[in-house]
């Protein structure tokens, strides 16, 4: 479960005491609402299949999944399956060889994701062994999965430009810089990523 609307409350009232600028955001455009996935096998496969496609085109071939190969929410049923029937079912080559990476590592137990390390670094680690899960996929997983409090996606687009206009900068900041930044929000910076979006969403509605 992901950080709860009383957690995100909590942790930017922390850390609106502490900068002004957040304060103002907050008055800006409220606070945010939940990010919440269900935690384990399926949110990792629901993100391999969204990669690089809309919301709807990904449920699509959810469905069509579904519907030709069963329950998706047992790994058994994808690493029984061969890579042509999963491509038959809608996935590109490519992400048929992540899905079925991915059913393997759960199915012999090399992964555990009722069990990952408590260590952010350790796990994210453990998450991108498996093949089609980089760093970001990885960190929006233990954040909105797991609802570890001080994920910070720094490599996202999205946070990198609404860290750069809370913070009244003049051009969208680097990663570095926008890791360096979130380092004064530690343990915080889950919440203030949660924040991140929900501003960028806020400003595209203005806009």
């Amino acid at each position: 479960m992901g950080l709860s609307a009383e957690q995100l409350r909590a942790s930017l009232d922390a850390l609106a005491a502490r900068e002004p600028l957040i304060a103002a955001a907050i008055g800006r455009v409220g606070y945010p609402p939940p990010r919440i996935r269900d935690r384990g096998y399926e949110t990792l496969l629901r993100t391999i299949v969204g990669q690089q496609v809309s919301v709807a085109a990904a449920q699509a071939i959810w469905n069509r999944m579904a519907a030709q190969l069963g329950d998706l929410t047992d790994p058994g049923n994808i690493a029984r399956t061969t890579l042509d029937d999963l491509r038959a079912a809608g996935l590109s080559r490519q992400k048929a060889a992540y899905a079925h990476s991915l059913a393997e590592e759960v199915t012999s137990g090399r992964l555990d994701l009722a069990a990952l390390p408590e260590d952010d670094e350790a796990a994210i680690a453990q998450l991108v062994r498996i093949k089609g899960i980089g760093r970001w996929s990885a960190e929006v997983y233990l954040l909105f999965a797991e609802g570890r409090p001080d994920i910070w996606p720094a490599g996202d687009l999205a946070v990198q430009i609404e860290v750069g206009r809370i913070m009244g900068h003049a051009e969208r900041p680097s990663e570095k810089l926008t890791r360096e930044i979130a380092e004064a929000w530690r343990p915080h910076r889950g919440a203030a990523a949660v924040f991140a979006w929900h501003h960028y969403n806020s400003e595209m509605e203005v806009i």
